[in-house]
């Protein structure tokens, strides 16, 4: 059992508290496996009537995984990476199918695997803290722990549009596109907390009544052009709709995307655009696993690691560099699936 996650019974709540606060609570294997030890004990366990996860202290929620591990593995033999994608995607699976009401507090930073964690939960609780992203292009990575169920079930394009640029949304934002079921502020959710503890039968009132009106939510103000400039699931497309559109909007989102990688900016397309019409949750993460230990060890991950988390020069390499240069050929040997003895199953 690892510190990093706190796991305890209180009244008939089971609570699960993130406590790597150095890392903004990245997870680990380690951290990935608690969890499901944990839901697996209380799924059963009748005095356990519902189960709350946030984090123990710190200024996020989660802020993703743990990158260096998995960039260090993926240079070499990929094992220990395979191994932690492995045990979060059946977290991710089992947070979605689990039976007990979950309500997780996205308070803070919340971005990769925190996205991973809370979108599964019955009650997803944002605040005025809450910033929610899927970064994952500026490394080389991509929008997975669910991306591809998620974002592609947002309005319209806005979440190719999160999954290409890994814009941050506020709790506002969060609520508005759905990503949030309740908006509290930040102050009172120890109360809220407290009240759930004490009755959890009733977490869909006491949350209710704690909820304040959100701010504007200022994704809304582009909608309309990210629909028009997001509207193929060709990158080239996109970047061609953004390069002849004069708007600053168009302008800044271009400059953005020319920062991320060629090659995952299209693995998160084709992840939207299959993930929109995948019928199970379990068949996703099934088709992001295969994804997954691929890219991991593509040089993509591993220079963006470097560029972005180790050196942070900010500088990345990409290969290739530019999108007419990742072949479909390409594409499709990354989204193949895996042979049957290496396939993801849940736990």
């Amino acid at each position: 059992m690892t510190e990093d996650v706190l796991t305890q019974i209180d009244g008939k709540v089971g609570r699960i508290r993130l406590n790597r606060p150095k890392a903004i609570h990245a997870l680990t294997t380690e951290m990935c496996a608690a969890v499901n030890e944990a839901l697996v004990a209380w799924q059963d366990d009748a005095s356990v009537e519902a189960v709350m996860i946030d984090h123990a202290e710190g200024r996020g929620f989660c802020a993703g995984g743990d990158i260096r591990m998995i960039a260090a593995s993926g240079a070499g033999d990929g094992v220990a990476a395979r191994a932690f994608f492995h045990e979060e995607y059946r977290m991710n699976h089992r947070l979605f199918t689990y039976a007990k009401p979950v309500v997780a507090f996205m308070d803070g930073i919340t971005m990769g695997g925190g996205v991973g964690i809370s979108q599964p939960a019955r009650f997803k609780v944002a605040t005025d803290n809450t910033r929610l992203a899927m970064p994952e292009t500026g490394i080389g990575l991509f929008p997975d722990v669910g991306g591809g169920w998620y974002l592609s079930r947002l309005p319209k394009r806005i979440g190719q549009y999160l999954a290409l640029t890994g814009a941050r949304v506020d709790g506002s934002e969060c609520l508005a596109l759905g990503l949030a079921t309740h908006y509290l502020s930040g102050d009172i959710l120890e109360e809220v907390k407290r009240q759930i503890v004490r009755d959890p039968q009733s977490i869909a009132a006491i949350l209710d009544e704690f909820s304040v009106p959100p701010a504007h939510a200022r994704i809304f103000t582009h909608a309309s052009a990210i629909d028009r400039l997001f509207a193929s699931d060709r990158l080239e497309e996109v970047l061609a709709a953004l390069e002849s559109d004069p708007s600053d909007f168009a302008g800044e989102t271009l400059a953005t995307l020319r920062t991320k990688s060629p090659q995952t900016m299209k693995v998160s397309l084709k992840l939207l655009l299959d993930g929109a019409t995948m019928p199970t949750f379990e068949d996703e993460m099934r088709q992001e696993y295969a994804v997954a230990t691929r890219v991991c060890q593509r040089h993509d991950f591993i220079e963006g690691v470097r560029a972005v988390i180790v050196d942070k020069d900010n500088a990345p390499r990409w290969q290739p560099a530019s999108a007419d240069e990742v072949s479909d050929h390409l594409i499709d040997q990354i989204f193949a699936p895996l042979p049957d003895h290496e396939e993801w199953a849940p736990g």
